[in-house]
């Protein structure tokens, strides 16, 4: 069994945009206010005490008409990020703002349920919200996460537990080199493109936020325009998600094993030449959806250390060429072999033979992933269902 989200467009009622609005700020309010007083308590005593909505309520009688639930689950949300800050996985927990979307996330208690006709869903203390299921699915619903977004749209991700969907095993392998010019030069020698999305539309999106800068804040006409830039945004990343969700689904569709460079992104983000154009790209987003859908449908990915040089490699005879650090220089021969690279394909080509070079030494034959198609994911190395 898998859980997998299904996200649906949603169209509440002024009663139920008003509901939504008050869990939304009772959900912010109580993360806030807590995660203040944890601080407060740890620099008094220097211990962490966890703080629950149960304890707020005399005091904040208002948090008591909004979900439960949704209060726990941002309690769930606190601590998780605690844990990760102690961890040294991610920097001390953010407070909340209420100018970013805004969500929250209820759990099914047997309250959650669609009308006969499938065009409306209830959920806990929120019946009948109209909404556009244009997908169905089989299996149990888990948890139910409400947001808008800042152009004021609502929308439904439901997560659901259900049958892991196995494809057919393949033969065929692949390595990805990532990169700017091309988003993507797999070690076929195939060549996907970069479309810019952001970098296309920043003349308009530059020119409908100076007409915001210029307007008197809180006026209804400021109010307008800040949703036509928010939409504009939002186009742009649907523009560059719907990209990634059919490449990395066709990449996924056609191979068994797939490896890619485990490229440390916020680092390369500090360059601040090169940030705006990583930002465009989005590799973290497309590595992501590589490796959940690879875990959806049987397949496999291999992650290449960061260090490991596969743009001075001959994929040939494997002799270093140091020269080739320059970016500038995209065809090199090999003196060595008399082999002549392109840069990209020969590191792709490179980072496919360290990927199973790295199945091998971890025990499993690429041979029996082809056979069987599958990973048992508990244990520390892979090994076959």
């Amino acid at each position: 069994m898998k859980r997998k989200a299904y996200k649906y467009r949603i169209y509440p009622n002024s009663e139920q945009k008003e509901f939504f609005a008050k869990t939304f700020g009772c959900v912010r309010f109580f993360y806030n206010k807590s995660l203040t007083d944890m601080n407060e308590i740890y620099k008094t005593t220097g211990k962490f005490k966890n703080i629950t909505p149960a304890s707020y309520k005399e005091d904040y009688p208002f948090l008591k008409e909004v979900d439960s639930f949704a209060l726990c689950n941002a309690q769930l949300n606190r601590n998780t990020a605690f844990k990760s800050f102690f961890s040294h996985k991610t920097g001390f927990p953010k407070f909340k703002s209420k100018r970013n979307n805004q969500s929250y996330t209820t759990n099914n208690q047997g309250s959650v349920k669609f009308s006969s006709n499938n065009r409306y869903i209830s959920i806990p203390k929120c019946p009948r919200i109209r909404i556009k299921k244009h997908r169905d699915f089989e299996g149990t619903i888990k948890s139910i996460t409400i947001s808008m977004t800042t152009d004021n749209k609502y929308y439904m991700s439901l997560l659901v537990e259900e049958e892991a969907e196995l494809m057919e095993p393949t033969d065929k392998m692949i390595g990805l080199d990532l990169g700017l010019k091309s988003l993507i030069v797999d070690s076929n020698g195939h060549k996907y493109k970069n479309h810019k999305y952001l970098t296309k539309s920043e003349n308009k999106l530059a020119k409908e936020q100076r007409k915001l800068s210029k307007m008197v804040k809180g006026s209804n006409n400021r109010n307008k325009q800040r949703i036509k830039v928010a939409r504009l945004h939002k186009k742009i990343y649907n523009q560059r998600n719907d990209y990634l969700h059919k490449l990395s689904k066709k990449i996924i569709d056609e191979n068994q094993i797939i490896c890619i460079e485990d490229l440390k992104v916020k680092d390369m983000m500090n360059d601040s030449k090169l940030a705006r154009n990583i930002s465009d790209v989005s590799w973290s987003r497309l590595v992501a959806m590589l490796i959940y859908k690879a875990d959806w449908y049987g397949r496999k990915v291999v992650k290449i250390p960061s260090t490991y040089p596969s743009s001075q490699l001959c994929s040939i005879c494997s002799y270093k060429n140091s020269l080739t650090k320059d970016l500038g220089i995209r065809k090199w021969t090999c003196p060595k072999c008399g082999s002549i690279h392109d840069r990209d394909i020969n590191a792709a080509k490179n980072i496919l033979s360290k990927g199973i070079e790295i199945l091998t030494k971890d025990g499993t034959h690429p041979d029996s992933l082809f056979m069987l198609g599958s990973l048992d994911s508990s244990s520390k190395k892979p090994s076959l269902l």
